[in-house]
This record gives C-alpha cells, sequence and structure tokens, in this order.
C-alpha cells in the first residue's frame, strides 16, 4: 500500500497460443462426458455417472465401497449419488448397508447383476473412449496427456487417486 492507495497488480493474461489452447480444453471438457453419456445411453441403457459408479464399485476390493469414498470418486455429492444408488437398487444392480465396522458409515456393495451390467457396458464404453480419446493421438501425445492430466489434477486435488495411483 502506497500513500493510502493498494497496489493493484495486473492479472497475469493469456496469450494467444494460451487462449487458443484454454478455449479446446474448456470445449473438451464440455463435450467429452456428453457424448460418453450419450453412447452410454444408446448402447447400455445407463448415464456415464451410473456407469462410473457402478465401474468404481468394480474396482474396489469385494465390489464395495463407503458411499463417501464413492461419491468422491466420481465426483458426485452424498444426495446426488444416493439417488443414483437408489436407482441402481431398484434394478439390483447395487445394494445399501450398514458398514459393520462403523454403523455411522453406509457402505454401497455391487450385487452379481450389477457386476454382470458393468461388464456388458465396458466393451462399448471403452470402444468409444478409445475413438474419441487415442485414436486420435500418437502413444506419445497419449503419455503426455497422462501427465498433464496428472500435473493438472495435481494442482486441483493433490489427493485424488489419480494423482497418489490408490484407486478406491
Amino acid at each position: 500500500m502506497l500513500d493510502g492507495v493498494e497496489d493493484a497488480q495486473e492479472p497475469r493474461w493469456l496469450d494467444n497460443d494460451q487462449a487458443q489452447t484454454w478455449l479446446a480444453l474448456a470445449a473438451t471438457m464440455m463435450r467429452l462426458p456428453a457424448a460418453l453419456d450419450a453412447q452410454l445411453q444408446r448402447d447400455a441403457g445407463i448415464s456415464h455417472f451410473e456407469y462410473q459408479v457402478l465401474a468404481g464399485l468394480s474396482m474396489s476390493p469385494e465390489r464395495t465401497l463407503r458411499m463417501s469414498v464413492l461419491a468422491g470418486f466420481v465426483e458426485g455429492s452424498l444426495s446426488r449419488l444416493s439417488q443414483v444408488v437408489a436407482r441402481l437398487e431398484k434394478r439390483d444392480w447395487v445394494r445399501r448397508t450398514p458398514d459393520p465396522a462403523d454403523g455411522r458409515y453406509t457402505l454401497a456393495v455391487l450385487t452379481g447383476t450389477g457386476w454382470d451390467k458393468v461388464v456388458a457396458a465396458a466393451p462399448g464404453h471403452v470402444t468409444e473412449v478409445q475413438r474419441l480419446i487415442f485414436d486420435a493421438l500418437t502413444k506419445a501425445q497419449q503419455r503426455q496427456l497422462g501427465e498433464i492430466g496428472r500435473r493438472i489434477l495435481a494442482r486441483i486435488d493433490p489427493n485424488d487417486p489419480c494423482v497418489t495411483g490408490r484407486l478406491p
């Protein structure tokens, strides 16, 4: 502060290359989830969010996670996750049960039919991920994209499982 006037620091504006990169990244972040959702809706009758819930449980020990951990994995609020899990329960793909280690928590458990659903949906989903992302890139670019994603994610959330390597 000089003579009662705050020293206003000029923002670090994006240069032209940065602005073009940012616009491409922002458009990708907005359009990719919709594209993945459309494929899963068309081919498997589930949303991308529902698939992420099923896939998260399928990768977990005993196909079970605390709802709070699962919410973090799928980047959803507990209330949104609870609504989705209720729909999945009606289809007998997931069941909820109190955590025997601490009854204050609820566990989400992937059922056998839920496992069958995620196994059936996975090939189409992986094909679409391959088509939309990896087929457009060289092997070196794929490695760079992974590194870039982890670096950005580490700035946002250093404890994210994709950064730490500890999946749920």
